[in-house]
């Protein structure tokens, strides 16, 4: 069976609205296959070109934008970072909960950096994903969605010790303005997103993108139900969010993975230097395992594991695996995704990589998962 045919026959099981599935490698795209509906209301086809809430496959965009101020040395990966944004300059970590139900906290034993922010071992997660940081939020609940006062809580635990997903790269974009002297937005399109020729991403979309965006939906007992969601807040949000507020297409991120593959450069733009590449594309976690996260809102996302059974790792923008994945990625492969189920990986070992995006809540969907697979697997000769 092809590529296209097995790709046809996961996509209708999967039980979404639609999606795009794309692949490449150095030299460019080798297959993109666009199916379904953008949106069930109109009826409007899913076109290759349609745009997505991408989420938190932001995040390593955020990275790489960090790392450009690194080597221009305006950020410092080991410097406390509350020297830059005071906020995170005296932490505190959560010890307990005392019988009225107040957080109770201690000083942390050491800085944040911006390293410990963009491996996700900072001590800070996501309301979402966190019970501890659900509850010290106290009776009010998580501060409405986009506000600065968000991004504001206690710790988990001591930076450097554990990894734990959330709020992070969110920071490390508060970074890169703080450094820049531009609001996130105008630094990635001026510095990644525009060199790289990604004309279709960014974090406010105008009506023109917007009229060829994919409606996000929610799985229900009853079917799809539309989801008036912007995971990124939107204009209305306080902060551009560096965790998860850009919108791209398909071919965009493709082009974005193709620089990766192509060690910082694509199409003669240079975007980051081979050391900074390095950073990027190697563990730097030590022997912290990385990929677990649990639930506090399964609406959202459920608890899940990212590669179980395997201790993966992460470098300053992605999950590694250091074995061969199950579906063929190489070890030493890349990878993350988007909370609306947006999933790719990069393999620089086996030059290649892959992007499957649809519009569908809540996260790790297993129809979505097992389109992915089969997109994977049959990238490597597997089925």
């Amino acid at each position: 069976m092809g590529i296209s045919e097995t790709l046809a026959k996961a996509f209708a099981n999967a039980g979404v609205a639609g999606g795009v599935a794309i692949t490449g490698n150095r030299a460019g795209q080798t297959m993109i296959h666009a199916f379904g509906q953008r949106d069930l209301a109109s009826g409007a086809a899913m076109a290759e070109d349609s745009i997505f809430q991408i989420a938190s496959m932001t995040k390593a965009i955020t990275s790489v934008a960090a790392l450009q101020l690194v080597e221009q040395g305006k950020l410092s990966l080991d410097a406390p970072i509350g020297d830059l944004l005071p906020d995170l300059a005296h932490c505190e970590v959560i010890t307990g909960f005392a019988e009225d139900g107040a957080v109770q906290t201690r000083p942390a034993t050491a800085p944040i950096t911006l390293k410990h922010l963009l491996t996700h071992t900072s001590g800070l997660g996501y309301d979402f994903m966190s019970a501890d940081m659900l509850r010290a939020r106290g009776p009010d609940g998580p501060p409405a969605f986009g506000t600065k006062a968000g991004l504001i809580s206690p710790l988990l635990f001591d930076p450097g010790t554990r990894w734990e997903y959330g709020i992070s790269t969110d920071w490390a974009g508060q970074a890169v303005e703080a450094a820049s002297g531009q609001r996130l937005d105008a630094y990635v399109a001026e510095h990644i997103t525009g060199p790289l020729g990604m004309t279709d991403t960014s974090f406010f979309p105008d009506d023109a993108k917007r009229a060829r965006s994919a409606s996000l939906y929610m799985r229900s007992p009853e079917g799809l139900a539309p989801m008036p969601l912007e995971i990124g807040g939107g204009e209305a949000a306080e902060f551009v969010s560096g965790g998860g507020g850009l919108y791209s297409t398909a071919p965009d991120y493709l082009r974005f993975c193709r620089m990766v593959l192509n060690g910082g450069t694509l199409d003669g733009a240079r975007i980051l230097s081979p050391e900074s590449m390095t950073l990027l594309t190697t563990n730097q976690i030590g022997t912290i395992r990385a990929g677990a996260c649990e639930t506090t809102m399964p609406m959202m996302s459920p608890a899940h594991d990212v590669m179980p059974g395997v201790h993966t790792g992460y470098t300053l923008g992605f999950i590694t695996n250091p074995v061969t994945g199950p579906d063929g990625r190489a070890p030493g492969s890349l990878a993350w995704a988007g909370l609306a189920n947006c999933y790719y990986w990069i393999d620089p070992a086996s030059d290649a990589t892959g992007i499957l995006l649809t519009q569908l809540l809540p996260f790790a969907d297993t129809g979505v998962l097992a389109a992915f697979s089969a997109l994977e697997r049959s990238v490597y000769g597997l089925d």
